[in-house]
């Protein structure tokens, strides 16, 4: 048996890398094979440095992958993300030497789903901005001391604790009217336009409808009768481009623009807009902020009367100040009404005489002139007349020496053309011994090929027409 020497042969020694080398190998195998890569997962563990880099996790059931995403492109992120968010992730994958680690290097970010959805968004947005419900000018004013304020929202949502708090501290005295809808699920937009179209009823007649209208104070229960409500605030809190979505029906963006008081949109963050954001005719970036929108404090209206009532009361002594001093200057001139009447009838007397003096200056003027005129116009029209009367004169004599021209003229165009006419009459050339000759049928005949022997022809000579027939035709 033959020894098996590869057997017995040593193993080859594997290469021994150093640290830096191999993490920069992997790196680059890495880089080859992925770059660049996409990834969904879920957030954890979201942090922003003071550098402006953010550092997070990007994890599923399955596995868990560090990311790191540095201050350029954390700067072009439209929402910040949270514990829990479903995103998708542009990069590439790196290995970070120091330690060794495998990481995503995120390039960008945007919430899972959040493409097909904003594109639905946008094209909802330009249809209805096409048609007119964004425009500045369908915006209305907000009353400045509404009689009852409409408020839209769930009635588990902080959103509408919110609402309330700031309402109950700044206007207590206004009724509030709570229209509870979902505000997040398939059926939040059905339950948004039934909810406004409640407080529509009690906009318009301040009747409030039977059915789940919560009602803020006992005065403005339903019971009692509600007053006609002034404006409206539809609101919820944050949330992701998915909870958010029941803002962005098209039919509960037309029931808003229908509405028939000021609306207030209230969803969400600073950040987040909705299609309801923009047909509303005010957006609040947060519920509290719609709510202090619409309820300026009391002391602010308390103040404000003050104010008023300090202005008129100024302006009402200031008028009865100078009331008293025109009475005093009255009752100084009703104290003499003889010397009152004495001098007025002197102003009466010296203002007849200053009259009658002008009317006769005036007519004595007015007479010269006439004067003037009537000797001054014969003079001169007499040499103007004379003149006229020569130029007429010449301009007649003128006038029949070219007519007389003119005639002559058109007498001699006339018999010129009766002799150029003349010598081209045909009865001239037959009488020089010339005829017409013509066949049966009186064609002109100009060519001996025209006729053939025994045809017959007729000439026309100066005093009549000679019958022929052709015996024999020649051309030359």
């Amino acid at each position: 048996m033959e020894p098996d020497f590869l057997a017995q042969r040593p193993a080859p020694a594997p290469r021994i890398w150093p640290v830096g080398a191999l993490t920069r190998a992997i790196a680059d195998a890495l880089e080859a094979r992925f770059n660049p890569v996409a990834v969904r997962g879920e957030v954890s563990g979201f942090t922003r440095a003071a550098s402006g880099h953010c550092y997070f996790s990007l994890k599923d059931d399955s596995g868990q992958l560090r990311c790191a995403m540095f201050r350029r492109a954390a700067g072009l992120l439209n929402f910040t993300p949270r514990e829990g968010d479903q995103v998708e992730v542009r990069g590439r994958v790196a290995v970070y030497e120091p330690r060794g680690d495998l990481q995503l290097v995120v390039e960008s970010m945007q919430r899972a789903g959040q493409g097909a959805l904003f594109e639905q968004f946008l094209r909802l947005k330009a249809q209805l901005e096409a048609e007119g419900l964004f425009h500045a000018e369908r915006k209305r004013p907000l009353p400045p001391l509404p009689r009852a304020i409409g408020v839209v929202t769930s009635l588990g949502a902080a959103a509408l604790h919110d609402v309330l708090t700031a309402l109950a501290r700044r206007v207590p005295h206004i009724p509030v009217v709570v229209a509870p809808a979902a505000v997040q699920g398939a059926g939040a937009p059905e339950e948004l336009r039934r909810a406004l179209s409640k407080l529509y009823l009690l906009a318009q007649d301040g009747r409030a409808p039977e059915g789940d209208l919560a009602l803020d104070a006992e005065a403005a229960s339903p019971s009692n009768g509600a007053p006609p409500i002034d404006v409206i605030l539809l609101v919820r809190g944050g949330g992701s481009i998915e909870d958010l979505w029941a803002f962005n029906d098209e039919r509960l963006a037309r029931t808003i623009a229908a509405s028939p008081v000021p609306l207030v949109s209230g969803v969400g963050h600073e950040t987040d807009f909705t299609i309801a954001d923009f047909v509303a005719d005010l957006r609040a970036p947060t519920p509290t902020a719609a709510a202090e929108l619409v309820s300026a404090p009391r002391a602010q209206h308390l103040g404000d009367l003050q104010a008023q009532a300090e202005r008129l009361a100024r302006a009402l002594r200031r008028r009865l100040d100078g009331e008293s001093q025109r009475i005093d200057w009255l009752a100084s001139r009703l104290s003499r009404p003889s010397e009152a009447v004495a001098g007025e009838r002197l102003r009466l007397d010296r203002q007849a005489q200053r009259l009658r003096h002008a009317l006769a200056l005036r007519l004595e003027r007015e007479r010269a002139r006439l004067a003037q005129w009537q000797d001054r116009l014969p003079r001169q029209l007499a040499p103007r007349l004379a003149a006229d009367a020569v130029q007429l004169a010449r301009l007649a004599e003128r006038l029949g020496a070219a007519v007389a021209r003119q005639q002559t003229s058109a007498h001699e165009r006339l018999e010129r053309a009766a002799l150029r006419l003349a010598a081209l009459d045909p009865q001239r050339v037959l009488e020089r011994g010339y005829a017409w000759l013509q066949d049966a049928e009186g064609r002109p005949l100009t060519r001996a090929a025209q006729v053939r022997p025994g045809q017959g022809v007729a000439a026309t000579l100066a005093d009549g027409q000679i019958d022929m027939t052709v015996v024999r035709a020649r051309s030359r």
